[in-house]
């Protein structure tokens, strides 16, 4: 390890992900910031993952691999943080991608925030199974005491998009395995995210920094069961928090608007029709509204023809470029 600088534990949880994992632990191992100890978490995978990761951890002996029975997302991140004594923790999914700053960027607001600052979180670019950019739409501006807007919208978006402090994550729980024992795992992100904001404050770096992959074979791509585990986590926070209760009720509904368009990306069609019967039943005006742009999601992800791009664009009038691959953004 590099002398004099705090330590990143890197958590990579993994189950079944050999098509990806390569590309993740190679945007891992790229980072500016080289002071990492990673941790691949084996969930009980039946492919030949382990195998990968191993031939990686030859190359680079900051990798190490953890075998796991298969016990969920919450439980394979709480035993790699468990494993490593670093004083900060970022996690990421064994399908994601970071740019070469992600960590020096957020380690860096962290440690200017001071104890107070106990998580930091960048944008993220939606990016196919190849690796090609659909969207850069996803730009908050939240930072400091942010936990009503969190109960609002969960800005922060994916567990690959934060860095948080030991001592943060340790008092706010870990990551909650419950979820999955109830069927409904998916939100652990979320939950987490929610309890640090509850005794610290959040740092936000304005970049692009992770591509955040969909695809019908990550955990997210189970839309109904993304959306029990949100009902639950907000339930929950609902009765701690009874006077923010619009904001929840419109967190959710933002929540069936994302999972209906990511099911219709994904080609479930029948989980996004019963997305959408619900969302027009409780927010008529707003499911009308936001149709154009779950069309225009859908063009950008699928492979559609050009024309239909441009009109959908021309409705919006949305002068963005589709972007071909995550690699290739200019950092």
């Amino acid at each position: 390890m590099i002398q004099d600088k705090p330590t990143v534990g890197v958590v990579v949880p993994m189950f079944n992900a050999e098509r990806t994992i390569g590309s993740t632990l190679i945007s891992i191992c790229r980072q500016n910031y080289q002071a990492l100890d990673i941790i691949v978490v084996d969930d009980g995978s039946t492919d030949e993952c382990a195998s990968i990761v191993a031939s990686y951890a030859k190359k680079d002996h900051r990798i190490r691999l953890i075998a796991n029975s298969n016990g969920g997302v919450a439980n394979a991140r709480n035993s790699g943080a468990a494993s490593t004594s670093a004083e900060f923790l970022a996690f990421v999914d064994a399908d994601d991608l970071w740019a070469p700053s992600k960590i020096a960027l957020q380690l860096r607001a962290l440690q200017e925030g001071g104890s107070s600052a106990g998580l930091a979180y960048c944008w993220f670019a939606h990016i196919d199974q190849d690796g090609r950019v659909f969207s850069l739409r996803h730009r908050p501006d939240a930072e400091g005491h942010v936990l009503q807007r969190l109960c609002r919208q969960n800005f922060v978006g994916n567990g690959s998009s934060l860095l948080v402090r030991r001592s943060a994550f340790e008092r706010a729980g870990q990551f909650d395995p419950s979820l999955r024992a109830r069927n409904a795992q998916g939100c652990e992100d979320l939950l987490m995210c929610l309890n640090i904001a509850e005794t610290y404050e959040f740092r936000l770096v304005p970049q692009h920094l992770v591509g955040y992959r969909m695809t019908n074979l990550n955990m997210s791509s189970d839309v109904m069961q993304m959306l029990r585990s949100c009902e639950i986590v907000l339930a929950e926070f609902r009765e701690k928090y009874p006077s923010f209760g619009r904001d929840f009720d419109a967190h959710l509904v933002d929540m069936i608007h994302w999972l209906a368009t990511r099911a219709f990306i994904e080609g479930r069609f029948f989980a996004a029709g019963e997305l959408l019967r619900r969302l027009f039943v409780t927010e008529p005006g707003v499911a009308i509204s936001r149709l154009p742009n779950m069309l225009e999601e859908y063009c950008r992800a699928r492979l559609v023809p050009r024309w239909l791009k441009m009109r959908v664009r021309r409705m919006r009038n949305d002068k963005s470029e589709f972007r071909p691959l995550y690699s290739e953004l200019s950092w």
